[in-house]
């Protein structure tokens, strides 16, 4: 049987050349979008790190770490939005171990 909701974990790299009032738009954004379909535990905003190489002729980014809980269908989703908003670079979504 299904649990009802797992624990998840995303971080996520914003393009560097976004400005702060752009890169803050994407982080509210994402975390509005959790906290609509799940429970937010954790935000931390990392900062701007250099990748461990370069994607698109770009060598750093801004890394955005989330803790979460949601329904089973949910982290799909997320990851979809994420593919297709400008300015993601990359994401990765988890779920933690209990």
């Amino acid at each position: 049987m299904a649990k009802a909701s797992e624990k998840y974990e995303v971080m996520y790299v914003i393009n560097p050349s976004f400005t702060e009032e752009e890169t803050a738009a994407v982080v509210e954004k994402f975390k509005a979008l959790v906290e609509a379909n799940g429970t937010l535990e954790e935000l931390t905003e990392i900062g701007k790190r250099k990748l461990a190489y370069e994607i698109n002729y770009i060598s750093e980014g801004y890394y955005v770490l989330m803790k979460f809980t949601s329904g089973p269908d949910f982290p799909a989703e997320l990851d979809r939005i994420l593919g297709i908003t400008d300015g993601i670079l990359r994401r990765l979504i988890i779920t933690r171990p209990e």
